[in-house]
């Protein structure tokens, strides 16, 4: 799907691409990431292909990234209002400040025009709230959503990594008042995490939410550069984190058999995966040099054939606890009502024996 075969975000008329441009690797204050000419490189990449999406946050490299992003688009007049652009709040960019991040109204309005400073316009198209602060009535923090709506500062919320009743309390409490409900939530999902099909997935599809997925590649251990075998403990990544297990090594090992088979890339075999799955509007696609993030471009065109993607599936199959188990015994029921188990359908031959129903 070319990067200009725009989709609407959740229950919103708003229509972005069906890749995302992630920002959080623009700049290079944390000691990796891209530097500045590489970013704006990556940007224009993106942009030439067709994007219109772009993703950032005001933690990202304390801020520098959303500065690199309005630093571009200054340059270019006219060019921002034909780009969605996002960011979002909650982490704090002032040590000692109790109010500087978090979801209370007081931050909430800060980051706000703080971030919008950074990014150099006068409004964002969707803001996102980047984590549940545990500490701020769901309320509060929808409240003030509103009223930066209503003044004009953010065309649109979003929700990002909160639990699944959190995340339905905020749509219900947001329907309710009458504010500004969300349209899209941000979560983590790929091929070595899909534990988020279990309540987040679905509960996202219930309320009107667009997902999009972050760390498709899961931290580049679906892109390409590792395989069995790989001496992992020596790399940064496997410093910091660790190696797969058994299990992720088994899903990598398929990844790269069935990417090898339909002639692409691991990592486009990946994000060609996850764009595909129920639910998914749009996937975040980050890179730390324009090379990487060509290679991952490229995926936008690519469509695995039923077969191989499903073996993906069935290798990558998650432990779901819920609703899984607790539905199984009632499949059968559930199939002969028309619906599904796990998203399933279970099909039961029915006859019928002296006017009854059986199954």
């Amino acid at each position: 799907m070319p990067l200009d075969s725009f989709v609407t975000l959740g229950r919103s008329g708003l229509r972005i691409s069906p890749y995302t441009l992630g920002a959080m690797t623009f700049g290079e204050d944390h000691g990796w990431g891209a530097p500045v000419a590489e970013s704006e490189a990556m940007i224009s990449e993106y942009l030439e292909r067709g994007g219109n999406s772009i993703d950032t946050a005001n933690i990202y490299t304390n801020g520098h990234s959303e500065k690199i992003i309005g630093d571009f688009l200054a340059a270019r007049p006219g060019l921002r209002d034909r780009i969605v652009l996002g960011s979002k709040f909650f982490g704090n960019l002032f040590p000692g400040d109790p109010n500087g991040g978090g979801a209370g109204r007081k931050a909430v309005v800060a980051q706000a025009e703080e971030s919008l400073r950074r990014l150099g316009t006068d409004y964002l198209d969707i803001y996102w709230l980047h984590n549940w602060d545990r500490g701020v009535p769901i309320d509060e923090t929808l409240r003030a959503l509103d009223d930066l709506v209503t003044a004009g500062k953010i065309r649109y919320v979003g929700l990002s990594d909160l639990p699944a009743w959190k995340a339905a309390e905020a749509q219900v409490v947001a329907h309710f008042r009458g504010w500004t409900p969300a349209i899209g939530m941000q979560l983590e999902y790929s091929l070595l995490e899909r534990t988020s099909e279990g309540e987040l997935i679905p509960m996202a599809a219930e309320h009107g939410l667009g997902v999009l997925p972050w760390s498709p590649l899961k931290s580049g251990w679906l892109s390409g550069k590792f395989a069995r075998g790989t001496d992992t403990v020596d790399t940064r990544r496997g410093g910091l984190i660790g190696g797969p297990g058994e299990q992720d090594w088994r899903v990598i090992d398929v990844l790269h058999e069935v990417a090898a088979e339909a002639a692409v890339t691991p990592a486009a075999a990946a994000l060609a995966w996850v764009a595909g799955r129920p639910g998914v509007t749009s996937v975040l696609i980050g890179a730390r040099r324009l090379d990487q993030l060509k290679a991952n471009l490229d995926a936008v065109d690519v469509e695995l054939p039923p077969e191989l993607r499903a073996r993906l599936d069935a290798v990558s199959e998650p432990a779901l606890n819920f609703p899984a188990v607790n539905n199984r015994d009632l499949a059968p029921a559930l199939a002969f009502a028309g619906a599904t188990v796990d998203g399933r359908r279970t099909t039961v031959p029915l006859r019928r024996d002296a006017g009854n129903v059986r199954y």
